[in-house]
């Protein structure tokens, strides 16, 4: 029987996490897919499992950070646990995680791993102080002060997401961004995320240079140029976004919104047939027939079988 795998975008839906946060997370090793079927990557049980572990303990408080940390001291302390994220269970506090191994679990704290029975498990982890509540900001709810690159961009996701419903946090966001590149020239994400602060500020003109920027120093990374194919599709260019959105799916084949979107194009050059295969593939890959978008493409569908 063949193994189930699962898309980006099907990942994204089942665990309710941005499909773009999840892309950068396989972009910087941390969880991902391991399936290989033919030009694409897919994720396999095991690794949508260890995805939703990370999700809950970044949920609960820790930085990518501190979990790559944890992880790698267990694979150094423990290497027949080949896949460590898998059976981490319990948080305690910020610098110590709780792995379970054939029913012992192992504390992680510092450079050492400390045994202990399960029967104490209980009891320790009703003892864990809670966490604040992220609505309190970044200097009043107990999360660590970045100290480098890395941390000043995850710092920056985390006060954009808060941007949605608090406008003032992107310019935090913005700070963090551009802090994290002072200190990484290279962080070629942090320009990416730029970009589409000042897109959603309507600043083209500042949102293009960020996406270039981007594009300039990883031309592989497909969000820089999904975002600089949509400026230039809104821009009246559709020829130009056309090719732009084709290379994002040479990147990546399962990119559900890129399929949208160059249907989109495709439609409005006359390229009817093609624009109805990127529009079922889009269905294919956003796994929520109910959505909005997805309402949207079956009426385009509609519309070019006409």
């Amino acid at each position: 029987m063949a193994e189930t795998t699962y898309t980006f975008a099907g990942v994204a839906k089942i665990l309710d996490l941005s499909e773009s946060k999840l892309r950068y997370w396989a972009q910087i090793g941390f969880v991902g897919p391991s399936v290989r079927e033919t030009s694409r990557m897919l994720f396999s049980f095991q690794d949508l499992v260890s995805v939703k572990a990370a999700k809950e303990l970044v949920e609960r408080g820790f930085t990518v950070t501190q979990i790559r940390k944890a992880l790698d001291t267990v694979r150094a302390s423990l290497p027949h646990v080949d896949r460590p994220l898998d059976r981490i269970r319990v948080a305690f506090d910020g610098e110590t995680l709780v792995v379970i191994d054939d029913g012992a679990a192992f504390e992680v704290t510092g450079q050492k791993v400390f045994a202990f029975g399960l029967g104490d498990l209980a009891t320790r982890a009703a003892s864990t102080p809670t966490r604040a509540s992220k609505s309190a900001g970044p200097e009043t709810d107990g999360r660590p002060r970045p100290t480098n690159a890395y941390q000043w961009f995850t710092e920056g996701i985390w006060l954009e997401e808060q941007g949605q419903e608090e406008p003032d946090r992107l310019d935090d966001a913005i700070a963090c961004y551009r802090k994290a590149l002072s200190l990484d020239a290279g962080l070629a994400a942090a320009h990416t995320n730029l970009g589409r602060i000042a897109h959603r500020r309507g600043d083209a003109g500042a949102a293009r240079a960020a996406f270039e920027e981007a594009l300039a120093l990883d031309p592989d990374q497909p969000e820089a140029r999904f975002n600089l194919a949509n400026l230039i599709l809104e821009g009246g260019d559709l020829e130009l976004a056309v090719a732009e959105l084709r290379r994002v799916l040479q990147v990546d084949p399962d990119f559900a919104d890129a399929h949208y979107n160059l249907a989109v194009a495709l439609e409005r050059l006359g390229g009817r047939a093609q624009a109805r295969a990127h529009l079922e593939r889009y269905l294919g890959l956003d796994g929520d027939p109910a959505a909005a978008w997805a309402t949207e493409a079956r009426v385009l569908i509609e519309r070019l079988a006409e």
